[in-house]
């Protein structure tokens, strides 16, 4: 069997019925954290760019916009999967090195909401976008990361795959469904190198190629059969060591969606481990910058190849600079939204402790490495003293997981620009969602109708 024929099976198989609780329960919290994502990222400028694009363009108003106002199914799936990725506080899974809920669930949202499906059917839908784009991520993975963003790429399977459940599509529609995602699927990690605006354009385009995709098919749109393994396909053109077996290896039987991790640091999740150390022992031993003689990070080689910028001139380039967010979370004990600032980026404080900071490829580190994303930080002190400190799992991984109650924290934190009673409100029907049978409700109510 093809392998777009193995996830269209499981694609149309799987129902509301059939999910445990525990995937049920935890789904709605990786909703409850998109949303803390995209309300956050909303008044943002890049997301202004994409909205005034999204009204220039115009289209039926079928699903609300995280800014305010409707539009088209696409172009909702465009804005608001942007929005979410702006903050770098979005989810992630180790072994696929995806952000899924910036892709899947927007343009699960989009569709879900113009043909009045129900939470049941978004928590579903959700489900199967994160088991898809994980699959197929985990194939490609590692080799593939270096060129290509896993959450542009990968993830646009996720996203088509959740609108096609959405839509009941044929097995053979979602089939031509995921051709149409593979062959639109793209994201180059350049813009790393500038900063750009292109990281936002990546989800919210591969949300709204997924919603093409599936909406295509519909229409009797076809497309390659064996985008994923064929010998002009997916796997061959993107990946230099990828692994077939991967994407249909015990599928159905489990539920990659609770491999999910949350994020704690508003900043690139491979700068995680070292902030969550550094920070620790920051505020264990009461240290302060003038304390300091050297600090050595010893991670995994694609940490160093995405974070190793030793001199950041941006708030941006900041987030990913793992000298600068292990120098920030020394100093400040924290990483949140609001301490990544033009002022902290200037800090003389922190900016001392950066230049203390060395950062070096650690073998056992890199050995392990999708499977756990850790590191080592090595602690010299001016009074001769040495510490090291250590972990395999950045807090928020399933092996160091965040509560609910933490995550409703960082939704009412990200979302402060709400009043109480609506970021209240959105939180309690989100996490009741399967009684939810509009989901209109989930997006603050002046912004519904604004425009």
């Amino acid at each position: 069997m093809k392998l777009s024929e193995s996830l269209a099976s499981y694609i149309r198989s799987v129902s509301y019925e059939q999910l445990p609780d525990d995937v049920v329960e935890f789904t709605k919290l990786c909703i409850l954290d998109y949303f803390s994502s995209a309300i956050a990222g909303s008044d943002t400028l890049p997301i202004a760019k994409i909205e005034e694009i999204v009204e220039e363009l115009g289209g039926a108003k079928q699903a609300t916009l995280i800014t305010g106002g409707k539009s088209s199914v696409t172009n909702a799936a465009l804005l608001n999967g942007a929005s979410s990725h702006i903050v770098e506080q979005d989810d992630i899974h180790k072994g696929s090195i995806i952000h899924a809920a910036t892709v899947v669930i927007p343009a699960a949202l989009a569709i879900a909401e113009r043909d009045n499906l129900s939470g049941k059917d978004l928590i579903t839908a959700v489900v199967i976008g994160y088991e898809v784009c994980y699959r197929i991520g985990e194939a490609v993975t590692p080799s593939h990361y270096y060129y290509w963003h896993n959450t542009a790429t990968c993830g646009t399977f996720g996203a088509a795959a959740a609108v096609a459940k959405l839509l009941n599509l044929s097995e053979e529609q979602i089939v031509h469904t995921l051709g149409s995602a593979g062959t639109q699927a793209a994201g180059l990690w350049e813009f790393i190198e500038d900063g750009a605006m292109s990281k936002q354009l990546h989800p919210g385009k591969a949300a709204m190629n997924g919603v093409i995709a599936g909406l295509l098919s519909q229409k009797g749109f076809t497309a390659a059969t064996r985008i994923l393994e064929g010998d002009r396909g997916f796997f061959e053109a993107m990946s230099d060591d990828y692994d077939v077996s991967k994407v249909a290896e015990r599928l159905g039987e489990t539920y990659k969606i609770m491999e999910n991790s949350f994020k704690v640091h508003a900043s690139c999740r491979h700068t995680h481990h070292a902030m969550d150390l550094v920070s620790e022992l920051s505020r264990e031993r009461r240290l302060d910058a003038e304390d300091i003689e050297s600090i050595e990070i010893g991670t995994y080689q694609v940490a160093i190849n995405i974070t190793n910028n030793d001199n950041p001139m941006t708030v941006y380039q900041g987030k990913f600079s793992l000298q600068y967010c292990t120098a920030h979370a020394f100093v400040l004990q924290e990483g949140s939204l609001y301490t990544f600032t033009e002022e902290n980026l200037w800090n003389e404080e922190i900016r001392d402790v950066m230049s203390k900071v060395r950062i070096y490829v650690d073998p056992s580190k890199n050995n392990t490495y999708p499977n756990q994303w850790g590191a080592i930080a090595k602690v010299t002190l001016k009074n001769g003293k040495h510490i090291e400190l250590d972990t395999d799992y950045p807090k928020g991984d399933p092996e160091q997981p965040v509560t609910k109650d933490e995550l409703l924290e960082k939704f009412m934190q990200l979302s402060q620009k709400l009043d109480q009673s609506e970021r209240e409100n959105i939180s309690e029907k989100i996490l009741s969602l399967e009684k939810v049978e509009d989901l209109k409700v989930l997006f603050p109510k002046n912004r519904v109708d604004a425009k």
